[in-house]
C-alpha cells in the first residue's frame, strides 16, 4: 500500500531528523517525544503508524479523538489533546488521555477537576502560554500566568506537568525560536513558584521543531510532515 509506506518513510526520516537536531546542541534524543498529530486524518492511517511501533498521538477535537480510541482500541497508543479545551467537554477526557497540552483557563480547569474526581483519577496536563498575544490561539496571556497556574496547582484531580505554546506561524524557523526560549524560561520560573519540577515543554511543530529542540522541547506535536496535507473531506 502506497500510502502506508509514504507515512513510514515520512515518519522515520522525522524521527532520523529529531536525533540528529538532540545530537548537534548535545542533548539525548531519548528526551524528546514525538507527537503524531492525527487529527482530521483517517483512523486507518493512524492505525499504519501505530502498528509500526509509534506510541503517541495527538488529537484536536474531543469527538474525533474518542472515535478512533474506540477504533483503535487493539492497538498500544498514547493519546495527547492538544486542542482548545472548552470547559462543556471536560466530562469526556479524565483517563482518556495520557496528557493534555492545551489547558489555558481557570474556569476549564476546575470543570475537569470536577470529572477527575469522579472518575478517581488524576490527569496530566499543561498550561498552554499565549506568548504572542494572537486573539485566534488559545493560551494563558503571560502575566496571568502566575496567579492561574498557583490556583490550578491547587486541584487535585490535575498534575500540571509543563507548558505548551503555539507560536505564530513564520516561514523561518528562527522568527520562532525567541517564543520557544521564552517559554524555557517561564517553566524555570514557574518551578520556584510552584515548589516542584516542570519536566515538558510541549512545542515544536513541523517547520520549525529542530529550533524547539536546540531550546528544550519535550513533546514535538507534529503532523504534516508525517501523514501528508490533512484530509479535511
Amino acid at each position: 500500500m502506497d500510502a502506508a509506506k509514504d507515512i513510514i518513510d515520512r515518519w522515520e526520516n522525522i524521527r532520523g531528523r529529531i536525533v540528529q537536531s538532540a545530537r548537534n546542541c548535545g542533548r539525548n534524543p531519548e528526551e524528546i517525544t514525538l507527537v503524531a498529530v492525527s487529527k482530521t486524518h483517517p483512523a486507518r492511517s493512524v492505525r499504519v503508524l501505530a502498528q509500526a511501533g509509534h506510541l503517541d498521538f495527538g488529537e484536536n477535537y474531543v469527538q474525533e479523538a474518542l472515535d478512533k480510541q474506540e477504533e483503535l482500541a487493539d492497538l498500544n497508543m498514547r493519546w495527547h489533546f492538544i486542542g482548545r479545551l472548552q470547559s462543556n467537554k471536560a466530562k469526556f477526557l479524565p483517563g482518556r488521555f495520557h496528557l493534555i497540552h492545551s489547558l489555558d483557563r481557570v474556569k476549564t480547569a476546575q470543570a475537569l477537576d470536577h470529572n477527575c474526581a469522579k472518575h478517581s483519577v488524576v490527569q496530566a496536563v499543561l498550561l498552554q502560554v499565549n506568548l504572542a498575544g494572537e486573539d485566534q490561539k488559545g493560551g494563558i496571556p503571560e502575566a496571568d500566568l502566575i496567579p492561574a497556574s498557583r490556583e490550578i496547582d491547587a486541584l487535585p484531580g490535575l498534575d500540571i506537568q509543563g507548558l505548551m505554546c503555539m507560536p505564530p506561524f513564520f516561514d523561518d524557523q528562527e522568527r520562532a525560536r525567541p517564543f520557544f526560549r521564552r517559554l524555557a524560561q517561564l517553566r524555570s520560573q514557574l518551578e520556584n513558584e510552584l515548589g516542584h519540577a516542570l519536566p515538558h515543554l510541549s512545542m515544536g511543530m513541523s517547520g520549525d521543531y529542530p529550533a524547539a529542540v536546540e531550546e528544550g522541547a519535550t513533546l514535538l506535536r507534529i503532523g504534516t510532515s508525517i501523514f501528508g496535507a490533512r484530509d479535511l473531506n
